[in-house]
């Protein structure tokens, strides 16, 4: 009795130990494929423990057989998904994936041999309460289950030989942690030890937990890989990797929500698929190209992995939605047309717009001059002809220059600061109008778009915010624009020729610039032009 209640004891330690270990890589681990299939290799022990502990206290034959069968459980799946383990951690996992799958059927027919034990007699010979023989099944079986746990001892191994060409503390951990318990079975089979327990699920649970000490101290569950894969999983582009036979061994999330029809499982599925929603079939060997769909374009770019011989291994695939910097091409082409249309539109302004103005103005001076005096009328003729063609070819300039200027947006300040703020993506913008904006703010439409655009920009390329906020007062003496970014801010501020511009833009306007920022505290522009001045620049131009 006092043997029973110590086997019960250890057997319980030995329970609680692979209890606590779950537990802690249920709450601490990370929730991919190797952290569990670790957990099913200490599940199988824990079933293991739990048949030792049936098996302790059955009373009858029936009992025992019960117990057997659940031990069979746990015997049978740990060497298969131990295996598997080993392959996803030392990264050979796609060379056994093939394999791998057939790993399940030798736990279902192990335990399958198990069961029907008694009809055919060939897995245990004899089998009586406390009395149990083996029979050739059970050799054949546990041969499998030694060749399986040598085999993911081995892989482990190859991947460290390879990486640090020398033995450490994982490998030692890892071979002693499987080792061990193996040296224990060979010495209970074979009956040089005899216990009235089953040890090897014992000391396979206290070897468990050497592999969790792997795990926490040296890094078994290899965080690079796992920080890696949640990387990629987490970015806006589709990553697909295939291996040498261009079969798919890997894709993120986003490209199963990109390719929402289904990508399949080869590289000429995935090519049919782009060619039969874009009509265009992309070169399976080009290094980058760009397909449009339904109004969206997309960049695909392929890289090759390739082993020391310099052999291809394996491709990735990156596919990134792009059509945001064809909207913003758009508008910067429209933009530059809509300047270049301005600027000739001013300087049909100032040349031809002077040149009639002063020679409608001469016309009149001459023809005061010549009042009262004896001039024939065919002269005074001539001369009001030509005030009335200077003045008639004044309005059809206005006129032209009305129909080249077709700015939507220079309508109004606020219309041409909205323009810009909405052709903007990845910044938050937030646009606060204070005060009523009349056709009296007119003359400084254009500077206005040209400051917050060059003032976005620079926050775009070179702070780093993420949120951008505008101010417009519209005063009766003067239009005021705040200009604040959340970025990185700046220790001192070298007025190169985006700022040098906007100051020069401002000052002729008769208005002032203030430029500021504290590192790490953004960057604001503050921009103040006086209508006194506009309001006259306004008249020179219309005038």
């Amino acid at each position: 009795m006092t043997i029973t209640i110590i086997s019960a004891i250890l057997l319980l330690i030995g329970l609680g130990g692979m209890t606590a270990t779950v537990t802690w890589v249920l709450i601490r681990g990370n929730n991919n494929r190797l952290t569990r299939l670790f957990i099913m290799c200490q599940a199988a022990v824990m079933i293991w423990l739990i048949s030792q502990l049936m098996i302790l206290f059955s009373v009858d034959t029936r009992q025992f057989w019960i117990s057997y069968v659940v031990g069979n459980v746990g015997i049978s799946t740990f060497a298969p998904f131990w295996l598997m383990f080993a392959a996803e951690y030392s990264d050979y996992r796609k060379y056994l994936r093939r394999p791998s799958m057939l790993l399940p059927a030798v736990s279902v027919i192990a335990f399958m041999c198990v069961i029907t034990n008694p009809v055919h007699k060939l897995y245990y010979a004899v089998f009586e309460h406390r009395n149990v023989e083996c029979g050739r099944l059970f050799y054949l079986f546990q041969v499998l289950y030694y060749v399986l746990i040598l085999a993911g001892i081995c892989l482990i191994f190859v991947k460290h030989s390879q990486s640090s060409r020398r033995m450490t503390s994982q490998s030692v951990l890892l071979a002693l942690a499987i080792a061990v318990p193996l040296c224990i079975n060979t010495l209970t089979v074979t009956k040089i030890i005899t216990s009235k327990i089953e040890l090897t699920p014992l000391f396979f649970a206290f070897s468990v937990v050497m592999i969790l000490i792997a795990i926490s101290r040296y890094g078994l569950l290899n965080i690079n890989r796992i920080a890696i894969n949640d990387t990629i999983d987490s970015i806006d582009s589709a990553v697909l990797v295939f291996d040498a036979d261009e079969v798919m061994t890997y894709r993120n999330k986003y490209a199963e929500t990109l390719f929402s029809a289904g990508i399949g499982t080869t590289l000429d599925e995935l090519i049919s698929l782009v060619k039969e929603k874009t009509g265009t079939a992309p070169d399976k060997e080009a290094s980058s190209c760009e397909i449009s769909y339904e109004g969206a374009y997309f960049n695909i770019r392929q890289n090759y992995c390739t082993n020391k011989k310099g052999e291809r291994i394996a491709r990735i695939i990156i596919v990134n939605n792009v059509s945001e910097y064809y909207e913003l091409l758009a508008a910067e082409k429209k933009l530059s047309l809509e300047q270049e249309r301005n600027r000739i539109a001013q300087e049909i302004h100032d040349s031809a717009g002077h040149t009639f103005t002063m020679i409608s103005s001469l016309s009149r001076i001459i023809s005061s001059q010549l009042a009262g005096k004896d001039v024939p009328d065919e002269t005074k003729g001539y001369l009001s002809e030509i005030d009335g063609l200077s003045r008639s070819g004044v309005t059809q300039l206005r006129c032209s220059i009305n129909n080249l200027r077709e700015d939507e947006f220079m309508t109004s300040v606020t219309r041409a600061i909205n323009t810009v703020t909405s052709a903007v993506r990845g910044v938050d913008i937030d646009v606060c109008t204070q005060g009523e904006e009349d056709s009296s703010f007119a003359f400084c439409i254009q500077t206005v778009y040209d400051n917050t655009r060059e003032t976005i920009t620079n926050a775009m390329r070179y702070s780093g915010a993420d949120r951008i906020d505008i101010i417009v007062k519209f005063r009766p003496e003067q239009l005021e624009l705040y200009i604040f970014d959340n970025g990185r801010g700046c220790a001192a501020i070298s007025e190169n020729n985006g700022l040098r511009g906007i100051r020069e833009r401002t000052e002729a306007l008769g208005g002032t610039v203030k430029f500021s920022s504290v590192e790490g505290e953004g960057f604001s522009t503050v921009i103040k032009i006086p209508k006194e001045k506009g309001d006259r620049d306004d008249k020179s131009i219309t005038g």
